[in-house]
């Protein structure tokens, strides 16, 4: 359903209304209750996404950007850091090993 756009020509209220198509157009004015009321002429068949975003990444602010390009630049540094980080990893892997197999020996 289409939101249209009202004017009164009286009092010089205005407003939206969410209406069906095939409804007919007010003419009493909720503010002032005078039968000056008309429709504007809106800009056709857009649609109006009215509201906070929609989506996740719609829409972003700048700041937002700029942030979210310095939270990549650094997760990429530290990226670079976990693989350096492996290698001291596989040794208490191999200790690990070492240790299953002197279990394996006791049992």
């Amino acid at each position: 359903m289409p939101t249209y756009d009202y004017i009164c020509d009286a009092c010089g209220h205005e407003f939206e209304a969410f209406e069906p198509i095939t409804s007919t157009a007010q003419n009493v004015c909720p503010a002032c209750k005078e039968v000056k009321l008309r429709r504007k002429i809106g800009p056709g068949a857009a649609i109006l996404f009215k509201g906070s975003g929609f989506y996740q990444t719609d829409y972003r602010s700048d700041s937002y950007k700029k942030a979210a390009k310095a939270d990549s630049t650094s997760s990429a540094s530290s990226t670079g850091g976990g693989d350096s980080s492996k290698p001291s990893s596989s040794p208490p892997a191999s200790s690990s090993s070492s240790s299953s197999g002197s279990s394996s020996g006791t049992s």
